[in-house]
């Protein structure tokens, strides 16, 4: 039998306004009177900043009507105690070049446009563009030559450090945020960041990324740590989430750090912890000369892919017998780790492969690293807080931390509520 959907339709609130059309006609015949003229349509004194001051004008002049309530020339406006007074010229940063506009003023000084403020120097766009191209990775430097190249615009390093700490108090906000009372799957792991303290040091950034009840990833936080990574810290950032609303996490996906267990049991002791096989692996290999990897992957297979634990017992047991002697360093690592390791043997396949590894969130971490890159250090904790920040915003246009690449979740939410007797559901908001 097959269910049948009806689709219906969804209540979106009103209806988005309707783009500002350009007649076709008229752009054409500026474009053809451009090029007779020799005119160029960008840069300075280009045909586009020539439009811009043209737009920008008339909406100032249309806001001084506005303020004095009658026209140019218009004699209701004689003896009204205020009156137009001339313009006073005022260059203004676009995304296509300085465009100097010609701003009403009035007798008595009580007109404050709107569309370009007073002591306002940059319109918008510039300042998207600016954040958009330090959180791709730029320097203050970088994005100074890119506006001087490109869009003819001086721009400071310091105005370009000032627009990006406009951000600070959102990425305060999101940091702050209340969070969803349960999770199905939490990942976390860390980045490491130069951060000058002094001296320039390696200093860790603390990532997790929580799995909602609605099937959706979420990135939960950024915390910059004080000296390598360690349970301790962990435990910290844990605590935090739980303060700002976590009661319950079904499952926590790590990359196997030792200590880090005990530390989630003292801030949700039901949680299950999970040891991501890849980093397992990983590690494994490090204990072993690269020619025998082949072979050391093709004799782990068996382990992690085993239908129940004790089939993976069987399945080590064998492992060991073939590969101590030679490596028994791999053999401690993988009984040492053995009890986050067999965790995700207890469930279904479409569980196992969400929760076997922590590729979720390395993905995120790839994006920062390559950002992070170019940065050589950070002269603060919170301007290495606020460029990842950036660059988090940059792939999530809502600007609330959901990233483009963080799709629906695939696993079955119901195979979670299944697995843990409703505490999934019994956290729904």
């Amino acid at each position: 039998m097959t269910d049948t959907i009806e689709d219906t339709p969804a209540d979106t609130g009103p209806a988005p306004a309707p783009p500002v059309m350009v007649d076709e006609a008229l752009a054409e015949s500026l474009i053809e009177r451009a090029r007779v003229e020799g005119l160029s349509l960008t840069g300075p004194g280009g045909m586009l900043a020539g439009l811009t001051k043209m737009v920008l004008e008339k909406a100032l002049a249309a806001e001084m009507t506005a303020h004095l309530g009658y026209e140019p020339g218009d004699p209701a406006g004689r003896n009204g105690g205020n009156s137009r007074n001339g313009t006073r010229t005022k260059t203004v940063v676009t995304e296509i070049g300085p465009v100097a506009v010609d701003v009403p003023r009035d007798r008595d000084g009580s007109f404050t446009p709107q569309l370009v403020a007073k002591r306002q120097r940059r319109l918008g766009g510039v300042e998207e563009l600016v954040v958009s191209l330090v959180a791709k990775g730029l320097t203050t430097g970088e994005v100074q030559a890119h506006l001087a190249e490109v869009y003819g615009t001086e721009v400071s390093r310091q105005t370009i450090s000032t627009i990006t700490d406009s951000v600070i108090a959102g990425m305060e906000e999101w940091r702050n945020r209340p969070l969803d009372p349960v999770y199905a799957v939490v990942f976390i792991d860390a980045i490491v960041v130069k951060i000058r303290d002094g001296q320039v040091a390696n200093r860790p950034v603390y990532v997790a990324i929580g799995v909602t009840a609605d099937g959706e990833r979420d990135v939960l936080g950024l915390w910059a740590g004080t000296g390598g990574e360690g349970a301790k810290h962990w435990q910290q950032v844990l605590t935090e989430l739980k303060n700002r609303g976590v009661t319950d996490v079904l499952i926590l996906v790590c990359d196997g750090l030792t200590g880090l267990p005990d530390a989630v049991a003292q801030v949700w002791p039901v949680t299950i912890v999970q040891t991501c096989i890849v980093h397992l692996l990983r590690n494994s290999f490090r204990y072993a000369s690269k020619k025998d990897w082949p072979a050391l992957a093709k004799d782990l297979k068996p382990v992690y892919t085993a239908p129940t634990e004790a089939a993976a017992l069987d399945r080590f047991t064998d492992f060991a017998a073939t590969w101590e002697k030679k490596y028994p360093a791999i053999i401690r690592l993988w009984e040492n780790a053995w009890a986050e390791f067999v965790p995700f043997l207890r469930f279904d396949a479409e569980i196992r492969t969400v929760i076997c590894t922590t590729n979720a969130i390395e993905s995120l971490n790839a994006r920062f690293r390559r950002s992070v890159k170019a940065r050589g250090h950070f002269p603060n904790e919170q301007a290495a807080l606020k460029h990842l920040y950036l660059t988090l915003t940059s792939l999530d246009p809502t600007g609330r931390g959901r990233a483009k690449w963080m799709i629906r979740w695939k696993a079955p939410l119901n195979a979670f509520d299944l697995a843990f007797d409703g505490r999934l559901s019994a956290g729904r908001k």
